[in-house]
């Protein structure tokens, strides 16, 4: 097992308001078996050895489920690597005296709240807003009593796949959500429970969208790229034929009722 000696670019931004820089760290001896937080983690020992503050980045179950962490290393959403998040990432990937640059998403909508830190309060309104589902079923049903077709069960498995982490947003030159919004839409409109609130959730969860200051898609597909999770681009034209009818639907109920009186 041999270990590494890096040079550590790292974004530095005491709060919201301070101006924020890249500021150079010098990290040794790391496990080339150990993890890119493993690796934030070693160098945060050394900082605070020597009296200097550690470096604030997200993290939570490290093991590629929960969607917590949230870096640009060298250019790119979780470092690059397809389908692995930041903790995923192992240094073995980088050789002995290689230089990494590690930033912060880049997005309107996810402000910086300190170092690598950001705030995606903005994804949590988008799913607010897709409300509840609902469904009268009376007593407790048994497990397999709702069927749903294999197809549609691993479309909306597919779709649940979506970690809410945001890659999407950090890769797409515009910073669009459509990516991320049309997983958590797709998930929900391929069960049968999720079929009465279909057209209100996907008006609400765009409008929830658009309202958070994310960017429109123009199809540069750097979402799907950076996607650790792999969900393919097809989930937002799903979604766009969805508001298409969902815009229909909402202007005939508005004539039919404006014509009742």
């Amino acid at each position: 097992m041999s270990n590494l000696d890096l040079t550590i670019h790292v974004w530095r931004q005491k709060d919201r308001k301070a101006a924020g820089k890249m500021v150079t760290y010098k990290v040794t001896g790391v496990s080339e078996h150990a993890s890119f937080l493993e690796m934030l983690d070693i160098l945060n020992e050394q900082l605070i050895a020597k009296g200097e503050e550690p470096i604030a980045f997200d993290h939570d179950c490290r093991e590629g489920i929960c969607g917590m962490c949230s870096l640009m290393i060298n250019g790119r959403p979780h470092g690059g690597q397809r389908g692995t998040t930041t903790c995923q990432l192992h240094m073995r990937r980088f050789k002995n005296g290689d230089e990494i640059w590690i930033e912060p998403w880049r997005a309107h909508a996810f402000p910086v709240i300190k170092d690598l830190c950001v705030d995606r309060t903005a994804f949590d309104k988008v799913v607010a807003a897709g409300g509840f589902i609902t469904a009268n079923v009376g007593s407790a049903q048994d497990a397999n009593s709702i069927l749903v077709p294999k197809e549609k069960a691993d479309r909306a498995m597919d779709a649940a796949a979506c970690i809410s982490c945001g890659a999407c947003v950090a890769a797409c030159p515009n910073s669009s959500a459509m990516l991320f919004v049309a997983a958590k839409l797709v998930h929900l409109g391929s069960l049968p429970q999720g079929q009465p609130e279909r057209m209100h959730r996907t008006r609400s969860m765009v409008g929830a969208m658009d309202a958070a200051g994310f960017g429109n898609c123009s199809n540069h597909y750097e979402c799907e790229a950076a996607c650790p999770k792999e969900i393919s681009r097809d989930v937002i034209a799903e979604m766009n034929r969805d508001y298409a009818k969902a815009s229909i639907v909402k202007r005939d109920r508005v004539v039919k009722t404006d014509g009742a009186g």
